[in-house]
């Protein structure tokens, strides 16, 4: 699907009921028409169906909870969230209904007329401060958390099937301030590929840096690329859901310094046509860092054009029409195209642009930025921002956006999971639903 040149958003009736509480993020399941919103010690998910509460997750915590994932590739009547909480715990939690099977997997509705409820299977400790982020990876095996107390912990599912026994397999300790969020690299693209290895985690730090991990042959994590160039904490970050061509997934990432980065890993044609390196030979018993054998060089290919006044808390990366949606502190939804036309990395017209700044500077029509960090990545040039919406929540700071599925009556039948909205989630307890026009 091509993206459009243009757009606005329309709000869609709330999801009900009100939260009337601060509300950190909401997060779609992967297959199923359900929404899960972490605020205060709870989640509630709610049906996309009926835009109303489905089920609670309540007393595991002793205080908020900041985030929360679906575990993937599971029955529709099977569910399983993990809740990242402050109390510096995470939780894994289940839902089983074998009389829906099959039901789940075509309607949700919130007329929920059993005792059904959630039920606190495990608790995970051993992080010493708040735990900011959670995240499974694609195949469900490895779950991520990271936290205040600046490390990330990677726990793998070792249990038989259906039994749930985790065990802590890393503790990475290399940021350097509070980790603020993790995420997976999907699973397309990322295999079979020169260096890499099947699992690739990245994390987001106050330290101003994202770090990209993975596990070399002898079964230990360790940090392969240190992305620098924000100039302030690093809030969140996401791996492109479906690469263009034959590339490795590109980073997205946002910031305290009101903007947002695209990250490009480089790769070389013979590396490319390497066979994959998943045994290292000779590099056990070297510390927990980056190994020079292991590293990946990564570069800041674009920065998208500025459309907010403060820190960005979210942003979104769709994956059906590439569409960026970004939202934070000033309360403004911008939503951001990018051309696959203009500004190609391996074009002329790219050069001839530069060309023609450089000469503008000459003539004084640019500041000189004698090409340091000022000067922007030439992809930055397919970038346009599409769509901004200000006073998203009202005079409330708007704490997450992402991409969602619609599957409400207000939509037409046919296109029922198929059509996409905007799910916004924010500090006036709204969860609020946007049709994209």
């Amino acid at each position: 699907m091509s993206p459009p040149d243009s757009l606005k958003l329309a709000p869609l009736p709330f999801f009900k009921p009100d939260l009337y509480q601060r509300a950190w993020q909401s997060i779609p399941h992967p297959t199923l028409p359900l929404l899960a919103t972490a605020h205060q010690k709870s989640v509630t998910v709610f049906s996309l169906s009926t835009l109303s509460a489905h089920s609670a997750l309540t007393n595991g915590h002793e205080r908020s909870v900041r985030s929360t994932t679906w575990r993937p590739n599971l029955a529709p009547h099977n569910l399983c969230l993990v809740t990242g909480s402050f109390d510096a715990t995470a939780g894994l939690w289940r839902w089983t209904d074998d009389d829906a099977a099959g039901r789940l997997e075509v309607e949700v509705t919130g007329d929920s007329d059993d005792e059904k409820d959630w039920e606190l299977i495990v608790v995970l400790d051993g992080h010493d401060n708040e735990i900011k982020s959670v995240a499974f990876s694609p195949t469900g095996q490895y779950l991520a958390t990271c936290s205040r107390d600046k490390t990330v912990w990677i726990w793998e599912d070792v249990g038989a099937e259906g039994d749930d026994e985790w065990e802590t397999v890393a503790v990475l300790n290399e940021h350097e301030a509070d980790v603020k969020a993790v995420a997976w690299c999907p699973e397309t693209n990322r295999g079979g590929r020169g260096r890499y290895s099947s699992d690739v985690l990245a994390s987001s730090s106050y330290d101003n840096t994202v770090r990209v991990w993975r596990e070399d042959g002898d079964e230990n994590w360790v940090c392969v690329a240190v992305l620098e160039g924000h100039e302030g904490t690093v809030w969140g970050l996401q791996w492109e859901p479906r690469p263009r061509d034959d590339k490795f997934p590109r980073i997205l990432t946002w910031s305290a310094d009101c903007s947002i980065r695209v990250w490009s890993l480089k790769e070389d044609e013979e590396e490319q046509e390497e066979a994959p390196r998943h045994a290292w030979g000779g590099l056990g018993g070297i510390p927990n860092t980056m190994r020079r054998s292991l590293e990946e060089e990564w570069e800041c290919t674009a920065i998208l054009p500025k459309a907010h006044t403060r820190d960005i808390y979210s942003a979104s990366w769709s994956p059906e029409t590439g569409l960026v949606a970004s939202t934070g502190s000033d309360g403004i939804i911008a939503i951001y195209r990018e051309d696959s036309e203009q500004g190609s990395t391996n074009g002329t017209s790219a050069a001839h642009a530069t060309d023609d700044e450089a000469a503008a500077e000459l003539d004084g029509d640019l500041p000189i930025t004698n090409g340091h960090s000022k000067s922007q990545p030439q992809d930055s040039r397919k970038w346009k921002v599409i769509s901004t919406t200000p006073n998203a929540h009202g005079p409330y700071e708007v704490n997450h956006v992402t991409w969602c599925k619609r599957y409400d009556q207000g939509c037409e039948p046919e296109r029922r999971g198929i059509e996409e909205m905007l799910v916004t989630t924010g500090d006036d307890g709204i969860v609020r639903p946007w049709q994209v026009l």
